[in-house]
């Protein structure tokens, strides 16, 4: 379910972050649905309790994931996490996209790097 690469440059807790960003936003984790304890997630992928810890206090600044007080951690809706995160990519690649204008690169280029985001190539 989770796939940590030791000898990615990413950290851990982002590599695990990113993994229940996907999960979520695929469907796989449901609007409700209980994420797996800190100790639980901690144990079954052999790193340290306070790295997924981490990993779930970003995700729920970033309101994917909501406590719970003595019942644990459950997956936001993907339209309650959305809207800001929607937001944020937005300004990103807008400033991605001013950034390419300046160094003169062909406006078909980035159509044609959409395009084939798109179609999941």
């Amino acid at each position: 379910m989770f796939n940590i690469n030791f000898k990615d440059r990413r950290a851990i807790y982002e590599q695990i972050k990113d993994n229940i960003k996907e999960l979520i936003i695929s469907g796989v984790f449901a609007d409700g649905d209980k994420l797996p304890s800190v100790r639980e997630l901690s144990c079954s992928l052999a790193v340290n309790p306070n790295t997924v810890q981490r990993a779930y206090r970003e995700l729920e600044a970033e309101e994917y994931i909501y406590t719970v007080a003595g019942k644990g951690v459950f997956a936001s809706s993907v339209s309650d996490a959305g809207g800001k995160k929607t937001a944020e990519l937005f300004e990103a690649v807008e400033k991605a996209v001013t950034e390419l204008c300046y160094l003169k690169e062909p406006k078909e280029e980035l159509i044609d790097l959409i395009n084939r985001i798109y179609k999941g190539e």
